[in-house]
């Protein structure tokens, strides 16, 4: 792999109907890595310029609401308690913190839950099932979505900023920063949720 495979691979048309395609899987599946794949483009966006950071936004964003937006409507359908799988394991124990915020902190359980793993599918699933308005949660989900698109485009775009010329590079670089950045996300709303928990 060399500079001039990933700058093609950057100007291809298939890349950001391939990356929105990531992003809403990403609502369900959540191994598959829609965050640093966002930050791959805003690299490749700053040392390359393709694709451009203006397209990958919207895309982005719009991937993560039509994600968001399935879920909320299955959770509304068939709630949070069917599957084996809602009921155990990080997923069950993040919808029953979410079930139970979901009205009170909406706008920030939205917000937040598109950085932090498993989040994003309980916050959404229980958003639905709780009946929170449609015309409430819609707006909510939107600028949930474009805040953590331009967020991921923009460490993307500062390292590959720096290395111009080295897009592999600015690649290799940014995604495991993004990583980290995550997982240092994470920690922290993990801190307040405990916080904030009402004591037994």
């Amino acid at each position: 792999m060399d500079d001039a495979w990933i700058s093609a691979l950057a100007a291809s048309p298939w890349l950001l109907p391939a990356l929105f395609g990531l992003v809403v899987a990403d609502a369900f599946v959540v191994v598959l890595p829609s965050e640093t794949a966002v930050v791959a483009l805003g690299a490749l966006a700053a040392s390359t310029g393709s694709p451009e950071a203006a397209a990958i936004i919207p895309i982005a964003a719009a991937g993560a609401v039509v994600g968001d937006g399935a879920c909320y409507l299955i959770g509304r359908r068939i709630g949070l308690d069917r599957w084996r799988w809602q009921r155990e394991g990080r997923i069950g124990a993040a919808l029953a913190r979410a079930r139970v915020g979901v009205h009170r902190r909406t706008a920030v359980l939205v917000f937040t839950a598109r950085y932090v793993p498993f989040a994003r599918i309980a916050v959404n699933l229980a958003a639905g099932a709780g009946r929170v308005p449609l015309p409430r949660y819609l707006p909510l989900s939107l600028g949930a979505g474009i805040a953590w698109a331009a967020y991921n485009v923009g460490i993307g775009a500062v390292v590959g900023s720096s290395l111009g010329d080295a897009p592999l590079a600015a690649v290799a670089i940014s995604i495991p920063l993004a990583i980290s950045l995550g997982l240092v996300v994470d920690r922290v709303v993990q801190g307040l949720d405990a916080r904030n928990a009402p004591s037994p």
